[in-house]
């Protein structure tokens, strides 16, 4: 059972965290990007406040463990969340901002050695790398038909941002949080992430969208899927395992964007796509075998 938990979990957190960049999508044309991943993180606030109060979870105990959440969220939920958010509003392509955030893994894993003191083998770097090509193998169709002048450059360099955020958030987590209950530390951090896109919102001075099913469902599943589940396992994953094998996973995110972008919007899948969804995934097993060896 718990070599199938194991297995559960990291797939769980793929599917999840695919569908975050369909999310985004989803809720362009509904609502302005910022004031959206506002009322996001309040809710996912709210909701893993009362799941902590009723399991009893703690809180913590000084300055330091409030301020490392809150520095973890604004990063990894403010910074990353909001500017996919908004770059994807302002006409960058949910494939393009999938691709920016494969990137992660390469800055992750090089950051890892000299911050956590976590050695990434030759093995390692030969999955992340196998990781990578078959991201880029499963996007390379999509990317061929676009027009390079066609991708605003401001969005893209709001991404990138959000992507290099996302990184130091992680890096961050495992370094300052190690130890700090997950539900809790969590809901500190989407209080950390509002106290960022809130104002951003404000400044931006994006309107409140009108109320509709399509909206509600969006936000609906942002919050208790994309939010609450997934900032959950990645935490757990975290906390699992070493940094730069938790990252590779994100190298199976494009392929599984793409795969559920054929079924919800009828894009087709070439051969070479699905052979990149092959690679990617023979990368991340390659890449997560074996638990990082610490520097000495």
């Amino acid at each position: 059972m718990s070599t199938l938990l194991n297995g559960l979990i990291p797939a769980a957190f793929v599917l999840i965290w695919a569908t975050g960049f369909v999310a985004a999508r989803y809720v362009a044309p509904l609502s302005e990007p910022l004031v959206f991943v506002a009322a996001r993180l309040l809710l996912v606030a709210l909701v893993l406040a009362g799941i902590a109060a009723v399991m009893g979870a703690r809180w913590p105990r000084d300055r330091a463990g409030w301020r490392d959440a809150l520095v973890a969220g604004v990063l990894m939920q403010g910074l990353y969340v909001a500017g996919v958010f908004w770059s994807v509003k302002h006409g960058l392509p949910a494939g393009i901002a999938a691709l920016v955030g494969s990137l992660q893994p390469l800055l992750t894993a090089a950051a890892s050695e000299p911050l956590l003191g976590e050695r990434v083998g030759p093995r390692r770097w030969v999955g992340i790398g196998l990781g990578f090509l078959g991201a880029g193998l499963v996007l390379a169709p999509r990317l061929g038909a676009l027009d390079p002048a066609g991708i605003p450059p401001t969005a893209l360099a709001v991404c990138l941002t959000a992507m290099l955020a996302m990184t130091a958030g992680t890096l961050w987590q495992k370094r300052k949080a190690a130890q700090a209950d997950l539900v809790t530390n969590a809901a500190v951090q989407f209080v950390g992430g509002l106290a960022f896109a809130l104002p951003l919102a404000l400044l931006a001075g994006e309107a409140w969208p009108a109320p509709s099913l399509p909206l509600a469902l969006g936000m609906g599943w942002s919050v208790l899927v994309n939010s609450v589940a997934g900032i959950l396992l990645l935490m757990a994953l975290i906390r699992r395992g070493a940094v730069a094998g938790v990252a590779s996973l994100f190298f199976l995110v494009p392929p599984v964007s793409a795969a559920i972008a054929y079924v919800l919007f009828g894009e087709t899948l070439t051969l070479v796509q699905v052979g990149g969804m092959a690679v990617a995934a023979a990368g991340v097993a390659l890449a997560g075998g074996g638990a990082a060896r610490r520097s000495r």
